[in-house]
């Protein structure tokens, strides 16, 4: 079953964080919360391929929701139940689509935009590339800073040294970012997305009875709280 949601189409991925937002609504008291996002926890452990990658996710989460719970206590007459039900909120409306956003793949996402919803193709194919590009820039950024330290400018261990070299490694990396750009809008161009009114697609859009599956589960997640109430 952990195969399933890294074979699953990305539209199905979306839909279930875009339901978690309503699950959210429907959080108005801490035991409602407790099992809105223990439903969830129980779908990950069963579904996700990794649940530390899960567990990862969460902790980033939990700063949010944290500093939430303090605000709400020291300035919403400090009742520690509202603070943590506001807490949890933020939880069970960002974990499932911060989790499930690892695993949608551009180049599918755009087949699907494009052939199942019918969204025109050059805004689509251009949502794509900048997908591409963005989930990159994180192998761009060690290229810059090894290329940095092989010619002798890297960091000492002076924070301001640090700093500073920070500092060069973003500049390069908004450089290469806007000639990629560049590049990528000549190459789009050429290939007609300037002019061309209709276009094929090369890989096909298809649509499961596992996709059916996981959008069922994803409504019946959101529901939880909702029956709660």
């Amino acid at each position: 079953m952990r195969r399933f949601v890294r074979g699953a189409t990305p539209l199905v991925l979306l839909a279930i964080g875009t339901l978690a937002i309503v699950a959210s609504l429907a959080v108005r008291d801490l035991q409602t919360a407790c099992l809105a996002l223990g439903a969830y926890a129980v779908a990950g452990a069963v579904l996700l391929p990794s649940p530390r990658f899960a567990l990862a996710r969460f902790g980033a989460i939990a700063v949010a929701s944290v500093s939430l719970v303090w605000s709400t206590w020291w300035l919403g007459g400090r009742d520690l139940e509202v603070a943590l039900t506001a807490g949890l909120r933020i939880v069970v409306l960002a974990l499932p689509g911060a989790v499930l956003a690892a695993y949608v793949d551009p180049s599918k996402l755009a087949d699907q935009l494009g052939q199942r919803l019918r969204l025109p193709a050059r805004p689509v194919v251009a949502f794509a590339a900048a997908m591409q590009r963005f989930g990159a820039l994180r192998e761009t950024w060690g290229q810059l800073d090894r290329t940095r330290r092989a010619r002798g400018f890297g960091p000492t261990h002076n924070p301001v040294s640090r700093v500073s070299h920070a500092v060069s490694l973003a500049f390069a990396l908004l450089v290469s970012a806007l000639r990629d750009a560049s590049r990528m809008s000549v190459a789009m161009d050429a290939r007609g997305f300037a002019s061309a009114q209709r276009r094929t697609w090369a890989e096909p859009a298809p649509w499961s009875r596992t996709d059916s599956a996981l959008l069922a589960l994803g409504v019946a997640l959101a529901a939880v709280p909702w029956l709660v109430r």
